[in-house]
Parts: C-alpha cells; structure tokens; sequence
C-alpha cells in the first residue's frame, strides 16, 4: 500500500481538529447540562441580583420556533428550530454569534410550539428528535446527516398526547437511547455511529391513568439496586429498563396524568424522584433488588395541592428537591428529598406561570413563563430571593430551560437567542 507524504498527513489533521470544537469543564453538552441534572459546575458568578441584575451582552435573532433550549460545546452552540417551512438543527460560533449551519431535520409543527428538542452533543456528534419523531446523527462541524430513524416508520412509535416529540436522546458509551413510544419499542438503544438497532425495549401493560405511549420527558441513567438502568417517564408513569439489554425492569403509575408527563426523574443512589402536573403529583421511589431484578418502592407521595411540577422541572442540590411547584405555576418550593418534607414554599411566584430551573454556585435560576428571571438561594432553611429582572425579549410562553456557561446565562425565546453576564467579575 502507497504511504501518504508526511506532509500531507500533518495537514490532514490540522483540518480535522479544527472542525471539532473541544470540551471543557464548564461544557453544556446536553439537555439539563453534563449529567441532565440542570446543574452547573461553575463557581465565581454574581450572588446577589438586587443591586444590579445581569448586563444583556447581545441577543441573536434567526433561532425560529421552538421551546428547545441550547447545548454548548466549546465556542459552539447547537439547538432547534421551525423556520423556512421545515424543522432545523442550528449551529451557532459564540464569538462572531454567526450560524455556522442549519440542517434541515423534518417537517415543522404547527400544533403550537415548533421544535423542542435540546440537541446532544458527542464529540464530532450531534443527536437530536424532531416533533414527528425524527432521529438524526449529524456532523458537528457541518451538519451533514450521517444517518436518520423516524419512530413511527422504524419502530411503530407513539406519543401519550398530541404535543409532539420533546424527548433529548441519551448518549451512553456506544449507545444511543430514546423513546419511540411502542408497545414492544418503548424504548430502543441504537448503534451511535451506525444508528443500526441494537435492542428495543418491551413494556407490559402496566394499567394505571397514563395512555400509553412516550410522554414528553428524557431518559436518565441509574447505578441503583446493583443494576445499570435507564429511568424514564412515559404515558404510564416512570419506568425503568436494564440498559445491557433493555430488559424491563419496574413501573410506577401513580404519578401518570392523561395528559401530558412532563419533567425529567432525577436519581440519587437508589432512589428516583418524579413528579407531574395536572394535579398529579410527586413521589420517591427507593429501587431494591428482587426476585433477580428491581422492584420500586415508594417513599412517599405529594399530592398535586402540595407538590407538583408541571414543566420546568427540579434541581437537586445536596439533600433537597428545589422547583416551581403548582399546575400551570411556579411558586418557589423546597422538598427533603428523604422525608418529602417541605421545608419552604413561596406565598407567590415571582413571575406567573411555570419556572424552567437550573442551578449554579448556590442559587437556583428560575426563569417563569411570563419572563421574569429570578435567582433564590439554595438553601432549606428559608427561601431568600437574590434579585430578578424581566427578560429583554418575550415572545411567548419563555420555557426554554436556563443554561449557564462560562460565566454567561443563555435563555431562548423563541426567534430570539439572549445572552447575559452573571460572571460577577
């Protein structure tokens, strides 16, 4: 075999590592950030909003719709959204705010919203769901589709209700993880590079107020009673599937709606939290081994006039659950994650409307549907507000969750892409 000059070789990969953007630690790969907890690593930032809320740096408009939030690579940000009659993945350079590329993905959405997926990123990888269940792997530098599923078409999927896709795949080693929503492909695992199946999981019928189906919440990883395991809410309720083989595993249907279950489940150890709204509720599980697999037993419940998240989601932070609680609300709350004890529960909500939340450096960050962004200090011993402002831009119901990078608070609205300094220098 001909050798190439070595010349020719050292330019080959100076081309190559300077189409893909490096990590670093501050990274938002993913939906809900590095381990889709909405938590964020970064320390030094602005404690206190009320003398001075965060300076708006720039905003982008060309975004389209969508209620997708945004994951940050490097100098890069990718996220989704309708424009140009079809359904788009968008790469955005940070220091020029130029788009780089967009790809289009599917059809748009026309029963309110656009698209909603958060883009994940895997190395020189992008994964991302569209509305009518299009999965697409993508290159990062370029765009290019690589390979493409379609849920319905592969795997006869479904959805609970009629809002569409909302589900953020999973990337776990060479797997890629997501949920289709069929009876007997509920959930699938994917060869990431080739997208070629390599298990679908089975789910029985489980009963319960849910209908079946996916619902609109992302799959999360579990090392809980001694097995490897994606967590997942679907119509029913939450679930778990051993991840070598998607072997199902347990169920809990109380926390289902006939709606629309929504918030992502967040794991400590052994035991899962989930919650819904509708006037559902909320609820912990302790995962145990059993019979040689996993049985969830049930901690403790909130009913929905207590504690229930309807979209937004909840933030872990030591020992204790931070979220806006009530159906179509947010009232600031804070849950013993051990007891369910509320420790503390806002008289009103800063803003109206569900809160998106994420935390950083001993605050949570919550932004409300109407727009108005609020930092509250994590901590259970009494809710202290640290400032608010209302958002430059609102276009909409502001859902989009919050993203803190490199001392910046990314919020999307729709068309428009703002970009704030919560730096503290």
């Amino acid at each position: 075999m001909k050798r190439l000059p070595v010349r020719l070789i050292f330019w080959s990969m100076v081309l190559v590592s300077s189409t893909i953007t490096p990590a670093s630690a501050s990274d938002w790969p993913q939906w809900r950030g590095p381990n889709r907890d909405a938590i964020s690593t970064e320390t030094g930032l602005l404690s206190d909003w009320r003398a001075a809320p965060p300076r708006l740096l720039w905003q982008k408009t060309g975004l389209g719709s969508g209620y997708a939030s945004v994951a940050i690579v490097g100098d890069r940000l990718y996220t989704m959204g309708d424009r140009e009659g079809q359904q788009m993945v968008i790469a955005i350079d940070l220091a020029t705010r130029r788009e780089l590329w967009a790809t289009p993905i599917g059809q748009i959405w026309t029963n309110r919203g656009g698209a909603r997926c958060t883009p994940t990123i895997d190395g020189d990888r992008l994964y991302a769901i569209g509305t009518h269940g299009d999965l697409v792997c993508l290159e990062t530098a370029t765009g290019k589709v690589i390979w493409r599923k379609n849920f319905q078409r592969d795997f006869g999927g479904r959805m609970m209700s009629g809002w569409g896709y909302s589900e953020s795949p999973l990337v776990d080693g060479q797997r890629l993880v997501c949920t289709p929503g069929a009876r007997d492909a509920m959930i699938v695992a994917l060869n990431k590079a080739t997208g070629e199946t390599i298990w679908r999981s089975a789910v029985p019928a489980l009963g319960g107020a849910g209908p079946e189906g996916a619902g609109y919440s992302s799959i999360v990883v579990a090392e809980a009673a001694g097995v490897r395991q994606y967590v997942q809410v679907i119509g029913r309720g939450a679930i778990g599937v051993r991840a070598d083989d998607g072997r199902f595993l347990w169920s809990y249907t109380r926390i289902a709606n006939r709606t629309a279950n929504i918030p992502t489940p967040i794991v400590k150890g052994d035991i899962v939290f989930v919650s819904t709204g509708y006037q559902t509720g909320s609820a912990a599980l302790r995962l145990v081994a059993a019979d040689g697999g996993v049985r969830a037993q049930e901690l403790w419940f909130l009913d929905g006039n207590t504690f229930q998240n309807h979209h937004g989601g909840v933030v872990l932070v030591g020992d204790y659950l931070y979220a806006g609680h009530g159906h179509n609300n947010g009232i600031p709350i804070c849950v013993e994650l051990a007891t369910g004890k509320v420790m503390w529960r806002a008289p009103r909500s800063p803003g109206s409307g569900s809160a998106s939340v994420a935390y950083a450096d001993g605050n949570i960050y919550m932004r409300h549907e109407n727009g108005q962004m609020t930092l509250v200090a994590a901590t259970p011993q009494s809710y202290e507000v640290r400032g608010s402002f209302r958002l430059a831009h609102v276009d909409g119901p502001s859902w989009p969750h919050p993203v803190i990078h490199d001392g910046k608070l990314y919020l999307r609205s729709e068309n428009v892409l703002m970009c704030y300094d919560v730096s503290g220098r």
